[in-house]
């Protein structure tokens, strides 16, 4: 097998628009928490006396002249929870069916039209929103909808665009796009909602994924045999590596899929890592402005900051897996548990002592950050396994892995919520608690339990052997 040169190939290609994709859907998911600080009512959303005082104020406030243009409503914590949640809800019930007609027709029209339909709908937010809490509520569900589909169908689109041994590399590339938008848009957002109007947040994200929707309608195709531009050596090169490892039946094996063991570590360690990675996201700028008392400015950069690191540490973590497995011969398993026990125990240990050192603010991002750029070791762990174990139906299994692992976005935050009534420091470590111990718990199953072959059910034939 030749290797085929990276620059401007078709499969390099496809995972930057898949980038920029990624990129674009999680600006569209993490602005709302951005732009709801803006759309309340400031008395609404806390009761004043409760904001603890336990650290000082330290904002060198700014006296911008602020643009206060934006429609205020009077939701109080309750009903933000249920509006920042109510994505989740729309976004669950995809996940599978989204990895099933991904197999069927093909990840390129599903993960497009998945971000357009996002898009429309984020343009339509403002306009919810003046018509009442219900209106927002269902299109953030339509929003969650639409995002459902996508990582299923990315994976789908990847059985076929990866050679095996370059998987961690053009998935951790593709994949961190979202990382990387959820950097730019959490600032970017804050900045918009403070020199323009909260409605721009909507107006201007959405507007660039119906952008973003035109170039992959016209860029990229299902299959290297269907593409239009693809050098033949590099054709040859991607389907003669992948040519034992998918299977050509068409009936999915269901019951095979759900008795597999390897499969349910990878839920296993899906779902205790997104517990954390939605509980900082949704909750770190009310962490920031509750109890390290920042002002949103700086917030939105700080609040960013995490990500960032945990973009680089995919990019880069991506290229040493595959280097470990193909220059080193590391086994494929073995890559996956390391990475994996790195990207949960790291963040584990990190979150729980963010909740003890007080009002040191400078050390409490220090922490955070490398609570959640540690976790970025995981795109190469878990996260890219359904691949190793079985290509043909990588759609479907994270579209299962990912059902489970969205319980976390919907349950985490409002149990958080309810854990810190009183925003105190202990109410906070508390939540820090459950998140380790839940990252701790999925780290070691995973351990325990992954495989990095290629699973009997997944080949052609399999049936044949059985009877």
């Amino acid at each position: 097998l030749v290797s085929v040169p990276a620059c401007c190939s078709a499969r390099y290609n496809l995972a930057l628009l898949a980038f920029f994709g990624f990129f674009l859907l999680y600006a569209l998911r993490v602005n709302l928490s951005v732009a709801l600080v803006d759309m309340v009512e400031p008395n609404t959303s806390l009761a004043k006396n409760v904001t603890s005082n336990v650290c000082p104020e330290h904002s060198s406030t700014i006296n911008v002249p602020r643009n206060t243009t934006g429609e205020k409503y009077s939701w109080d914590a309750d009903t933000q929870g249920w509006i920042l949640g109510s994505f989740f809800y729309g976004y669950i019930i995809t996940q599978i069916p989204g990895g099933y007609l991904a197999s069927k027709i093909g990840g390129k029209l599903l993960l497009g039209f998945g971000i357009f339909g996002t898009s429309v709908f984020t343009l339509l937010t403002p306009l919810a929103a003046n018509l009442g809490v219900g209106y927002l509520i269902a299109v953030r569900a339509l929003e969650g909808l639409g995002e459902g589909v996508t990582f299923p169908a990315m994976h789908s689109m990847w059985s076929s665009w990866a050679p095996p041994l370059e998987r961690s590399k053009l998935l951790s590339i593709s994949y961190a796009g979202a990382q990387l938008g959820t950097v730019v848009s959490l600032p970017l957002s804050g900045l918009i909602c403070y020199y323009m109007n909260w409605v721009y947040v909507f107006y201007i994200f959405g507007a660039l994924g119906v952008l973003w929707f035109f170039f992959w309608m016209w860029l990229v195709s299902d299959t290297p045999e269907t593409h239009r531009s693809i050098s033949h050596a590099e054709r040859e090169y991607i389907l003669s590596s992948l040519k034992d490892q998918l299977s050509t039946q068409k009936s999915v094996p269901w019951r095979p899929i759900l008795e597999s063991l390897p499969l349910w570590a990878i839920v296993v360690a899906h779902f205790s890592y997104n517990w954390t990675f939605y509980t900082l996201l949704t909750l770190l700028p009310t962490y920031m402005k509750e109890i390290l008392r920042f002002d949103a400015q700086e917030n939105g950069f700080l609040s960013a900051l995490p990500y960032f690191g945990c973009w680089l540490c995919i990019i880069l973590s991506g290229q040493i897996a595959d280097y470990l497995r193909e220059k080193q011969n590391f086994s494929t398993v073995c890559v996956r548990k390391c990475f994996t026990l790195i990207g949960m125990i790291g963040p584990a240990v990190f979150l729980v002592a963010a909740g003890f050192i007080g009002c040191n603010y400078a050390l409490a991002v220090a922490f955070v950050t490398i609570s959640t750029t540690l976790g970025g070791f995981c795109t190469s762990g878990y996260s890219i396994n359904h691949l190793d174990i079985a290509p043909s139906y990588a759609g479907i299994l994270l579209g299962i892995t990912n059902s489970f692992a969205t319980i976390p976005g919907m349950v985490g935050p409002v149990i958080a919520k309810n854990l810190t009534h009183n925003n105190t420091v202990g109410e906070w470590q508390t939540v820090f608690y459950i998140a380790a111990s839940i990252n701790l718990f999925g780290a070691i199953f995973f351990a325990l339990f992954a495989s990095g072959e290629v699973q009997d059910w997944a080949v052609s034939g399999y049936h044949l052997h059985r009877n």
